[in-house]
């Protein structure tokens, strides 16, 4: 299994998902996608599917509503979760191997960006808001 990537800003689950999805560093993402970006308190959902495609991954997104109950994710879809308590912006992971990667898996307990550790989670810790998936190869 691939190794985790953490954030490194408090707002970064996005970076990380993009360096995840990319295989590359979290520093190197930072690097393409630009200093603005890595700084932004927010990640839009339509700038990250479109980082993803001009890095020559196919990727789209859709809107997951409320309540949804099948979710059926495949392999590389990156989910944004919708905003809770414990993630009061939602929060980026992506899938792979059955499993969901956590750029910042003890956020709960940290609080602190300088503490934060990546790690694999067998559920979501949420409900799905938006999901950014591979598009299906074109024959």
């Amino acid at each position: 299994m691939r190794k985790s990537v953490t954030q490194e800003f408090e707002y970064g689950c996005g970076i990380a998902c993009y360096a995840f999805a990319l295989n590359i560093s979290y520093k190197d993402a930072v690097a393409i996608l630009g200093s603005k970006q890595a700084t932004s308190t927010r990640f839009w959902i339509k700038d990250l599917t479109s980082a993803l495609t001009s890095a020559g991954l196919g990727y789209a997104y859709r809107y997951v509503p409320p309540n949804h109950e099948n979710l059926n994710c495949t392999e590389n879809s990156i989910v944004l979760i919708r905003r809770s308590k414990t993630y009061p912006s939602g929060h980026y992971l992506i899938k792979h191997n059955g499993k969901w990667m956590d750029p910042w898996i003890n956020l709960a307990e940290s609080k602190n960006i300088t503490q934060a550790k990546s790690g694999f989670r067998l559920e979501l810790p949420g409900s799905a808001m938006y999901v950014i998936e591979p598009k299906p190869a074109e024959r």
